[in-house]
């Protein structure tokens, strides 16, 4: 490690410590909840860590090897993101995926012999995927949205439906999310079904909803994934107001949408709107 950059002040670690306390002080991710992978280049992780130095391997139930030799820094298992400004050597760790894909070596991070979050299968799923449509995608954010937890639980969970009143609620949201939301049924959490169904909207869609629980959001950039579910929040929570005021009385219409969608360069969703004039 000698002569090696303190790694706490690298732009990557300095974004997981900032995200994750934002994401706590929003009510996003309380206690344990939530969790973040963040997909890095060799050339950023060099500067700061002896590559060849590794702490420790920890297997992994899932093949990963389509991201073999990769690196991620990504947070704990059990952790909570209210902690990790304070303590991230113990609350966060970088890692890199092991040539066979069965493993990951820690290089940095977990120092109380702690590990991944227990939804890196999940994540890896989803990075695999959106590597697939976006060679520039980076970042996946896992939270418990407040607002868009609720909606599941008075809405309609028809995915085509529910992105058209996320649409309707707040004018940027078809110019930020234009291919709408995917959702998945309510599946337990940790488990290799979730991160299938997942990744399978994660083909189409940036942000998975997880009824009765939260989100997955992905983006190419910290603050991409970041605000593509903030944006989405600010909807949901425009919704729960509207709803409890007496409902809706006039909207934005379908083709006022389409407006905003030509007047950004945009492709909406197909199916949703009315393209009738």
């Amino acid at each position: 490690m000698t002569g090696k950059l303190d790694i706490l002040t690298a732009e990557f670690t300095q974004e997981m410590m900032k995200t994750t306390a934002n994401l706590y002080r929003l009510g996003w991710d309380e206690r344990n909840g939530g969790n973040i992978s963040y997909l890095l280049k060799e050339e950023e992780v060099i500067p700061f860590l002896d590559i060849n130095h590794v702490k420790r391997t920890m297997p992994i139930h899932f093949d990963a090897s389509a991201l073999a030799g990769k690196y991620f820094i990504v947070t704990g298992s059990g952790k909570y993101f209210k902690n990790v400004m304070d303590k991230p050597a113990e609350n966060l760790g970088v890692i890199r995926v092991t040539e066979d894909g069965k493993a990951v070596d820690v290089l940095w991070g977990f120092e109380d012999g702690g590990g991944p979050t227990s939804e890196l299968p999940t994540h890896f799923m989803s990075h695999i995927e959106r590597l697939k449509t976006d060679p520039n995608h980076r970042v996946i954010i896992h939270c418990h949205a407040t607002h868009i937890l609720g909606m599941t639980f008075t809405h309609s969970l028809d995915e085509k439906a529910f992105t058209k009143t996320l649409w309707q609620m707040c004018t940027e949201c078809i110019v930020v999310f234009p291919e709408g939301v995917g959702i998945i049924p309510w599946m337990v959490p940790g488990t290799d079904a979730i991160g299938k169904a997942t990744a399978a909207k994660m083909k189409d869609v940036r942000l998975v909803v997880w009824p009765h629980h939260g989100v997955f959001g992905a983006g190419t950039t910290m603050d991409e994934a970041f605000g593509l579910i903030e944006t989405a929040e600010k909807a949901a929570q425009v919704y729960t107001i509207v709803c409890a005021q007496g409902g809706v009385k006039q909207a934005i219409t379908d083709q006022q949408l389409l407006e905003l969608a030509d007047a950004f360069g945009v492709v909406p969703r197909q199916g949703i709107l009315n393209t009738k004039k």
